[in-house]
């Protein structure tokens, strides 16, 4: 069976780092374009980056262009993203998708909490 869980997300103060991971099961993940996205409180998801089935290849949203880093081991069939200077408005709850920059994706992870506050 197919699954990603996260892991990673904490309470940090703005200008903070955090580096979440996801780890996949269940499929030949090494084949799949993977992929972030956050949703804040009361908002709908939006997407934050995506990456190539071999790393080769990045996208990322322009709020957070310059700011995050997506990259991926397929030897542990993980993916992460190191997120610096990170704001409020990097607030919410952050999953991993399989696919590429989409509106949705039928594999999905449960999510972790990222909270931006002093």
């Amino acid at each position: 069976q197919e699954h990603l869980l996260e892991s990673g997300g904490a309470l940090v103060q703005p200008g903070g780092s955090l580096r979440l991971s996801c780890v996949a099961s269940g499929f030949f993940f090494s084949g799949y374009y993977m992929s972030w996205v956050r949703q804040a409180p009361g908002k709908g998801p939006e997407w934050v980056a995506d990456i190539s089935s071999h790393g080769s290849t990045t996208d990322y949203a322009n709020s957070v262009k310059g700011r995050f880093t997506i990259s991926r081991d397929n030897g542990k069939n993980t993916v992460y993203l190191q997120m610096n200077s990170l704001r409020p408005d990097d607030t919410g709850l952050y999953y991993c998708g399989r696919g590429p920059h989409s509106n949705f994706y039928p594999i999905r992870g449960q999510g972790t909490q990222v909270t931006v506050s002093s």
